[in-house]
């Protein structure tokens, strides 16, 4: 290697060195020490007490985590469909010439910007059973009041519900992928008769799969890990309708100071997210288009 090529690598891994730092410190460092975590039992006031798999076996028996991999799967499987089509279908729709546009663009985005405690008191508000707007909305249709996240039975959907609220970054992402789309394609496929279902589906879907396939993994793993939501709302109730993965490791590892056993339970959840991360990257080649590839 060359003096001028050496110096351009010290100089190259000395502008990285702060990421690889924070990596190793924030990142790297605390996923190695809760591997670690997994095979002892501590209550972070003693020391730690080697029990080697007790806390897998433990995993296997457990009615709460199997419980919870339910919620949060039925909480995924709907509101990351609901969540894309959505966004997807603002996006077209500001991705078009109408009039005052960005004001509109504000009103979709802003949403996802406000904090989450704030989101969480405005929707406690509309969910409440006296005087939310939900409820006197369906009063004033002449329809029963509900309970909402109160009731067993609509706790998760309308969590699912609420997530539709913060779909702006989504939004932002496919609005993107439309406008990179080009025009000529359009174009050409209306000189061969098709119109806007066939425009859609044969130009405008293809080539927008990349941001797709994007937005669907990002929000897969985000939903996943749900938890501000259900902590600050119900606390997993009603009858652990809405005991998520992340807010039961939450509960047993800081209200229960069982910190190997949340540690085992965080790792089940990283090896779930996991293995759909990658059956998605394995389904993507019959469905995903990458301009300029065969």
């Amino acid at each position: 290697m060359s003096t001028l090529a050496r110096r351009e690598a010290i100089d190259g891994y000395l502008f990285i060195a702060p990421w690889i730092i924070g990596f190793i410190v924030f990142t790297a460092g605390p996923m190695i020490a809760s591997l670690l975590l997994v095979f002892v039992d501590w209550d972070l006031l003693s020391d730690p007490r080697w029990v080697g798999l007790a806390n897998v076996n433990r995993l296997m028996s457990d009615r709460l985590v199997s419980l919870s991999l339910y919620n949060t799967a039925y909480y995924t499987f709907i509101s990351v469909p609901l969540r894309l089509s959505l966004a997807l279908l603002v996006a077209i729709l500001l991705n078009s010439a109408v009039r005052g546009l960005a004001f509109w663009r504000t009103c979709f985005y802003l949403p996802a910007v406000v904090p989450a405690v704030a989101n969480v008191i405005l929707w406690m508000w509309m969910f409440s059973p006296t005087m939310g707007l939900f409820n006197m909305a369906l009063t004033t249709l002449g329809l029963p009041k509900l309970n909402w996240i109160w009731d067993p039975n609509l706790s998760k959907p309308s969590l699912i519900l609420m997530s539709t609220w913060t779909i702006g970054n989504v939004v932002i992402i496919f609005l993107a992928g439309l406008q990179s789309v080009p025009k000529s394609l359009y174009e050409a496929a209306q000189i061969d008769g098709g119109g806007g279902w066939a425009q859609f589906r044969h130009v405008t879907l293809p080539l927008i799969s990349p941001v797709l396939l994007f937005n669907l993994v990002i929000g897969i793993i985000a939903s996943f890990q749900i938890f501000t939501n259900a902590y600050l709302m119900t606390q997993g109730g009603p009858a652990n309708t809405t005991l998520f993965t992340v807010l039961y490791l939450y509960q047993v590892s800081f209200e229960q100071f069982k910190v190997g056993y949340g540690s085992a339970i965080a790792w089940l959840l990283f090896l779930v997210i996991l293995l759909f991360t990658l059956i998605q990257w394995k389904l993507a080649d019959r469905w995903v288009y990458y301009e300029g590839s065969r």
